[in-house]
């Protein structure tokens, strides 16, 4: 995990964050975490604009990578929104203006976000705004990302994105075509139960103009959002630049006499892909890096119940504190166990004492990503899920991804054994 402290530059006299990275993280966390970390400083380091948080420096001091940039005093878009309350249309164009002019000043000089939400969104106190966290861009010179990785989050995710095609500028668009329309009405374009749903969304339907939601809205801002979210790149803004001039000037903003705001944008080849199944309530974390779940399934109750070990996440975060001169750390979770709680006075038998065995193992390779199923059981989405213990035996796996029929494998497993599903969605 990131975190960012206050402190003082002592030769320039000025406030600045320092970010770091967690000595917390496991091995292979901490250096999954340290190339996003250095890519970060690359990406937004190469990028000096009022509308992009400045990076003043980066180096490595006793093997602790840091990152000293622009201390910045102020409220997430996303705190602001939580706040409950609709924003003006003024103070909305005039929010979503400023990360346009951002945006463009990236993409000029080859920076795509690919994580542009509300969260990486800073409103200061003098009314600048700042687009923060560029963990996941992509810069020309980068070969970080492969084909078929899935990078962002899943509200505010282009189509692109969700199949895992190569993205350019246009991406961060529609992103920010999403961040619009919850300023304007409050909620996101793009919702669901679960992953499967909110992808399946974003690939095949239009929101509900915003408009429709909120009367007062001039006509402009349908206009503005239908172009931003049109479902194929060549049908968006094709520059930040130019949704920001429409953005500026919303109040006399001419919409074209052909434009049609309900049928602009709509998916062209989707029309066929199957809806998805609904499962349990969940939340994802759709993030470069890599996750491992234990997970123990008893071949005879495996319909009744699921004992889960350990889950380790890698949650690449920035925690920022504003507005403080001491840091205070958070308290250490105890871990939990298996063991089962005994009454008080009473001898643990042996079997509670002994922990779960994880006997078989199983990895994944999907293109370019799915929901997995073992024997009707969620175990989450891949990637970056990437590996699963079960107990040997029968087992039937499940991978589904919203639109696309789910590729099912049945086998055995033997102690010991290692067996890789791979499989493309195409």
């Amino acid at each position: 995990m990131g975190v960012v402290y206050r402190a003082t530059d002592p030769l320039l006299e000025r406030t600045v964050a320092i970010k770091t990275i967690s000595l917390e993280l496991s091995k292979d966390e901490f250096e999954e975490f340290e190339q996003r970390f250095y890519r970060e400083a690359k990406s937004a380091g190469r990028l000096n604009h009022p509308n992009i948080v400045t990076i003043h420096d980066v180096g490595n001091n006793d093997d602790i990578a840091y990152m000293a940039m622009e201390f910045l005093e102020g409220e997430e878009l996303r705190e602001i929104l939580d706040a409950g309350g609709l924003l003006s249309p003024d103070r909305i164009a005039t929010i979503a203006t400023q990360v346009a002019d951002g945006l463009a000043f990236a993409h000029e000089h080859g920076v795509v976000h690919r994580d542009i939400k509300p969260s990486n969104i800073m409103i200061l106190k003098n009314g600048v705004v700042k687009i923060t966290d560029f963990g996941i861009a992509l810069v020309p010179s980068s070969s970080r990302t492969m084909a078929g990785m899935v990078l962002g989050s899943p509200k505010y995710m282009s189509p692109e994105q969700v199949v895992g095609q190569e993205v350019d500028g246009r991406s961060d668009i529609f992103s920010l075509g999403v961040v619009l329309y919850e300023m304007l009405t409050g909620k996101p374009p793009f919702s669901g139960d679960n992953i499967s749903a909110i992808m399946f969304r974003i690939l095949n339907e239009m929101p509900t103009a915003p408009g429709t939601l909120r009367p007062d809205l001039p006509e402009a801002f349908n206009y503005i959002v239908a172009k931003a979210l049109a479902k194929h790149p060549d049908e968006r803004y094709q520059s930040a630049g130019e949704m920001a001039d429409d953005l500026r000037s919303y109040l006399e903003l001419q919409v074209p006499a052909n434009f049609n705001t309900l049928t602009h944008g709509k998916p062209r080849t989707l029309e066929r892909r199957s809806r998805p199944r609904q499962t349990d309530d969940q939340t994802v974390l759709m993030a470069a890096g890599t996750l491992t779940q234990h997970v123990r399934v008893d071949r005879r109750q495996r319909n009744k119940a699921l004992l889960a070990g350990g889950v380790v996440v890698m949650l690449l975060a920035s925690l920022w504190f504003f507005n403080r001169t001491s840091l205070v750390q958070p308290e250490a979770q105890p871990v939990t166990s298996n063991a089962i709680a005994l009454p008080a006075g009473s001898a643990p038998s042996p079997a509670a004492q002994i922990a779960p065995r994880f006997e078989a193992t199983l990895t994944f390779a999907i293109t370019p990503w799915g929901e997995v199923y073992v024997d009707g059981k969620n175990m989450g989405v891949t990637p970056p899920l990437n590996e699963l213990k079960v107990e040997a035996g029968k087992h039937t796996v499940e991978i589904r991804n919203a639109g696309f029929t789910p590729y099912i494998e049945t086998f055995e497993l033997r102690i010991g054994a290692t067996r890789k599903i791979k499989h493309i969605f195409k």
